[in-house]
């Protein structure tokens, strides 16, 4: 599987992290961290990763864009709304790494961005990447307009051969049920080549007992390369009739520090190896072997001389 152009669509928010009694701002978002990590490990191999959004005309939304460039992120793609702001949300994170997190985003410029786009335009600018990645956060952020709308744009490109890649993301307050998540992450799924599954996401979303169930449901929908990840415990690749456990990395609980965007991570080390030749096996470990550099670092973001070679 080759690629030099993908696309990546979601949303980046203002985040205060908090040290201490104090709250250190920055930038961050699920999509948002795995578009970086895609433009760092594979600008080398000539891949132009384009992050595609909306954000503001405001100082937090500028410097956000500034960012981007700066990590070699491509942004014609992003829309500029001269009446919204960006979302913010604030994070805490415990002794053991885990965190939780508050969020105010209903007035984001992410949300409904699409409403104040050509689509036809940005139809035709999507289908000249050979990959669209994007997340249940994604789907979960915009109003049920742009929803639906996003929807006939990535038909499109499907039909058209654009390979579109979905990490599942669940986060059920972004939602008014589980059946409307369902719903949408069925369509989504009709629609995916690659699915990158969060297994505790899908317990949490259709109650599965076993890993079984989430191929078994995402197969019938079409998708042909499924990963399921399970944290610290092997994740499982299923292409076609192939199927693998890939060991993650083992870390001793003393090196985590934070497992903000391990998913992220990991979904982006799979795919710069995948898009640049490497079997499920290679990619899988790509992912591991990011992923867990990243857990060992504050923050979603690790500075640029910790990334690991894929």
């Amino acid at each position: 599987m080759q690629a030099d152009r993908i696309a990546v669509i979601g949303e980046c928010m203002v985040e205060l992290q908090k040290s201490g009694a104090l709250y250190k701002p920055g930038f961050g978002g699920d999509t948002l961290n795995t578009a970086v990590y895609l433009s760092r490990l594979s600008g080398a191999e000539q891949i132009t990763t384009s992050y595609v959004t909306g954000i503001g005309v405001d100082s937090f939304s500028q410097n956000m864009f500034d960012a981007w460039l700066e990590e070699g992120l491509n942004v014609d793609l992003v829309h500029r709304c001269e009446t919204k702001l960006p979302g913010l949300y604030a994070i805490e994170t415990a002794d053991d790494g885990e965190r939780t997190f508050q969020y105010w985003r209903n007035n984001s410029a992410a949300r409904d961005w699409l409403l104040e786009s050509d689509i036809e335009q940005l139809t035709a600018q999507l289908k000249t990447h050979q990959l669209i990645y994007l997340s249940g956060i994604s789907l979960a952020i915009l109003t049920d307009e742009c929803r639906e709308i996003l929807f006939e744009l990535l038909q499109e490109c499907k039909n058209s051969g654009v390979l579109i890649a979905f990490d599942n993301n669940y986060r059920p307050s972004l939602w008014s049920g589980p059946v409307q998540a369902q719903q949408s992450y069925q369509r989504i799924l009709k629609l995916t080549s690659i699915a990158f599954l969060t297994f505790d996401d899908e317990v949490l979303l259709y109650g599965d007992t076993c890993e079984l169930q989430a191929i078994e449901r995402s197969r019938q929908l079409g998708v042909d390369e499924i990963v399921i990840k399970r944290g610290s415990d092997d994740c499982i690749v299923v292409k076609g009739q192939e199927q693998i456990s890939a060991p993650a990395a083992v870390l001793g609980t003393d090196k985590i520090i934070d497992t903000t965007a391990a998913g992220d991570s990991f979904s982006a080390g799979y795919l710069a190896k995948r898009l640049s030749g490497g079997d499920i096996s290679e990619s899988a470990a790509a992912g591991h072997r990011l992923a867990a550099e990243v857990i060992q670092h504050p923050g979603a973001l690790i500075e640029k001389h910790y990334m690991p070679s894929i």
